[in-house]
């Protein structure tokens, strides 16, 4: 396979952990589906029902896809500022030099907002099964205590 970006041989790899093709000249990276699955599952263990839609406006990109060279679409990873290119065909993802690096980063991100938006979410829910077992003068009673005890 050659390399989308600047036409030189695509050779066997291993970056952040995976077996990939990588492009000697640029560092480009040519990730599966698969590949590029377990690399956000690097970052994020939520699993994949809690990531967000993965392509996001794409167009169509200059490059060709390194299996089938027909015309990749470029498209915005997950819907950050990152621009990234996939084959319409299915066989992969074009990463140029470091966005795996940044695709890591995004997904730690990512995670620490889905656990973090989950712990409100469970905090609110307490709160609301609190109120919502007590009767309207316990409420009010349980008001009273507080402001008795300073808490």
């Amino acid at each position: 396979m050659k390399c989308p970006n600047d036409g030189a041989d695509l050779a066997p790899a291993e970056r952040d952990r995976l077996k990939v093709e990588a492009c000697p000249k640029c560092q480009g990276l040519w990730l599966t589906p698969q590949e590029l699955n377990a690399l956000e599952d690097q970052r994020f263990d939520l699993g994949d029902q809690n990531k967000s839609t993965l392509v996001f406006h794409p167009e169509t990109s200059a490059r060709s896809c390194p299996e089938c060279s027909q015309p990749m679409q470029t498209f915005e990873y997950r819907d950050y500022d990152l621009a990234l290119e996939f084959c319409p065909s299915g066989h992969g993802f074009w990463l140029d030099a470091a966005e795996d690096q940044r695709v890591l980063a995004l997904m730690r991100r990512e995670e620490l907002r889905e656990k973090w938006s989950h712990k409100a979410e469970d905090a609110w829910g307490a709160h609301l099964r609190f109120w919502s077992a007590r009767g309207f003068f316990e409420k009010l009673k349980a008001i009273g205590d507080l402001r008795v005890d300073g808490t």
